[in-house]
């Protein structure tokens, strides 16, 4: 089997918890050589299965599997490798507003105040929008009154937030920031998530309408188009002259994975540098210091994601935060029950 085969039928698994129709497509590349074939014609970055079937879908793709879809990709290849050499991923998946929430009221606790919140590639900026949502944690009352409800169930001794941050100053780094008010923009947010999961569209339409009802007002979002790494003192400077005495969050939601290591570490040590809060939602070897953190540590219902501030592990939660699942110590006689998967 070859490398692009082998990513595709690894990546069956790890899409088996998101979409049956991308597993399905995902096995069907992987078994097919004709398209394997044209998938190696991009760079490699661009052979990720998920920015593949999002191109597709963004071009008009059937949401089947099977002939149908083969069919129209090598139909329409030429313009899908076109749009593959050109996207990347960067779903704005406002259900992990559920870990970054909780990691806001941790830091809330021990630094009281207003909050400068600045996300690490923030695509359309929808997570900086936090605080605008709804939450309701098991059978708590809804916190908040705005549209998506995200709801989440969680496990282990943990506390769920009664109130909501302060946020007086919002602002994202993304290569290629993207723009709700831009319809060509938008539909490319609802072709990155599965045709197959009508939940994740709606709760995005619902994230969309809500961002676009709220004005701008105090605390307005702005994603600036720039490197995670280089954008950082420029952005943090900013914080500090537009929001003074305003604690700053760098927050990092499923972005660090795509970075080499170095650049990774580099992310780290610039939060520091600038005396930032760093909350980091990964899966959990993608930064050393917070997989060597979860050794000794356990969670009633692992799960792949670690949610993170400042390098302390708090919590393992779903990728789109419907599971929260609090990490606590071991005891002498247990061994740690650690969360796997990729991010």
């Amino acid at each position: 089997m070859s490398a692009t085969a082998d990513w595709y039928e690894r990546a069956a698994g790890e899409l088996a918890a998101t979409s049956r129709l991308q597993v399905a497509w995902a096995r069907q590349v992987a078994a097919d050589p004709e398209l394997v074939a044209l998938i190696d014609r991009l760079p490699r970055q661009h052979r990720q299965p998920s920015l593949l079937f999002s191109v597709a879908s963004w071009l008009g793709a059937p949401a089947v599997a099977g002939p149908a879809w083969r069919d129209w990709v090598l139909g329409n290849w030429p313009a899908i490798e076109r749009a593959a050499r050109t996207r990347r991923t960067q779903t704005n998946e406002v259900g992990r507003c559920v870990p970054l929430l909780l990691a806001l009221d941790r830091i809330v606790d021990s630094t009281p105040g207003p909050i400068a919140l600045l996300e690490l590639g923030a695509s359309a900026g929808l997570c900086l929008q936090v605080d605008r949502y709804s939450y309701r944690f098991d059978d708590a009352p809804v916190l908040g009154d705005g549209l998506p409800l995200l709801a989440t169930a969680t496990s282990g001794a943990g506390r769920a937030p009664a109130r909501m941050p302060e946020i007086v100053w919002r602002r994202g780094a993304d290569l290629a920031p993207l723009d709700i008010a831009d319809p060509d923009d938008v539909s490319w947010l609802e072709a990155l998530l599965p045709p197959d999961r009508p939940d994740r569209r709606a709760r995005l339409a619902a994230a969309i309408a809500t961002v676009r009802d709220s004005g701008p007002g105090a605390g307005a979002a702005r994603v600036v188009e720039g490197d995670a790494v280089a954008a950082l003192p420029a952005l943090a400077a900013a914080a500090r002259v537009e929001a003074p005495g305003a604690t700053l969050v760098v927050a990092a939601l499923g972005t660090l994975v795509y970075l080499s290591r170095e650049r990774r570490h580099a992310v780290v040590d610039a939060a520091i540098r600038l005396g930032a809060h760093l909350v980091t939602f990964e899966g959990a070897g993608v930064l050393p210091e917070v997989a060597e953190r979860l050794r000794g540590m356990s969670a009633p219902h692992p799960v792949p994601f670690v949610l993170a501030v400042d390098g302390e592990p708090l919590a393992c939660a779903g990728p789109h935060g419907d599971q929260v699942s609090w990490l606590s110590a071991c005891s002498a006689a247990g061994q740690p029950e650690l969360p796997g998967g990729a991010a």
